[in-house]
C-alpha cells in the first residue's frame, strides 16, 4: 500500500515550499506468529528484511522524486495479534532494515520508529525526522498510515515513510542552536 499527500497551504497560508510525504506499507506472514519466545529470530531477519528495505526504499524514491529529494525518513511497524512486538522490532530495528534503507535513501541519521501490536486496520503515526541531521527540528513531522484490512493475526505490516521537505512555516529553532536549557529556570517562575 502506498499513500502520498502534498501540503499546499496550512491556517490558509502557502508553505515556501511545498512539501510531499508519502508512506509504504508492505505486509508479510509472520515467520514467528505463535512461536515460543526466546526464539532465534535472526536467520528470518537476514532473510526477509534487506527485500522488504529495498521495496520500501525503492517506491518512496520513486514516490518522491528521488533520493536528493527525500529530506526525512521514519519506519514502522505493526504487528497481529498472534505476535511480539520483538517481531516488528527484529524486521526494522536490526542492520538488515535499518542501515540498508538509509543507506538507499542517502540518509545519516538513526530512522525515528513507532512499532505496535494492533488488529487489522488499526491506524499508526509514523513519526520522522531529517535523514542527515537528526537535530533539525523543521523536519520533525508525523504521517498516518493505515491497511484497511491489516495486520491479520500472524501477519506483519512494515512501514516506511518519508517527505520532501519541513513541516510548513517552521520557526522553532533547531537543537544544535539551543540554549541550555535546566529546571533552575523554572525557580520563581509562575504557572
Amino acid at each position: 500500500m502506498v499513500y502520498r499527500e502534498q501540503l499546499v497551504t496550512e491556517s490558509g497560508v502557502g508553505p515556501a515550499r511545498p512539501a510531499q510525504q508519502a508512506s509504504v506499507a508492505v505486509v508479510i506472514r509472520n515467520p514467528w506468529a505463535r512461536t515460543p519466545a526466546g526464539r532465534d529470530l535472526g536467520p528470518e531477519v537476514e532473510r526477509i528484511a534487506p527485500g522488504i528495505a529495498r521495496l520500501v526504499s525503492d517506491t518512496l524514491i520513486e514516490m518522491l522524486g528521488g533520493v536528493d529529494a527525500i529530506e526525512a525518513f521514519g519506519k514502522a511497524a505493526i504487528v497481529g495479534t498472534a505476535g511480539e512486538i520483538e517481531h516488528g522490532a527484529a524486521l526494522i530495528h536490526t542492520p538488515y532494515f535499518g542501515n540498508l534503507m538509509r543507506e538507499f535513501l542517502g540518509g545519516e541519521s538513526i530512522i525515528c520508529f513507532a512499532d505496535t501490536r494492533a488488529d487489522a486496520g488499526e491506524t499508526l503515526v509514523v513519526p520522522m525526522w531529517h535523514k542527515t541531521v537528526a537535530a533539525t527540528r523543521s523536519h520533525y513531522q508525523t504521517v498516518t498510515t493505515r491497511v484497511s484490512d491489516a495486520p491479520r493475526a500472524d501477519e506483519l505490516v512494515i512501514v516506511a515513510a518519508g517527505s520532501t521537505g519541513p513541516r510548513p512555516h517552521p520557526r522553532i529553532g533547531d537543537r544544535t542552536t539551543d540554549p541550555a536549557v535546566t529546571a533552575h529556570i523554572l525557580e520563581g517562575a509562575s504557572c
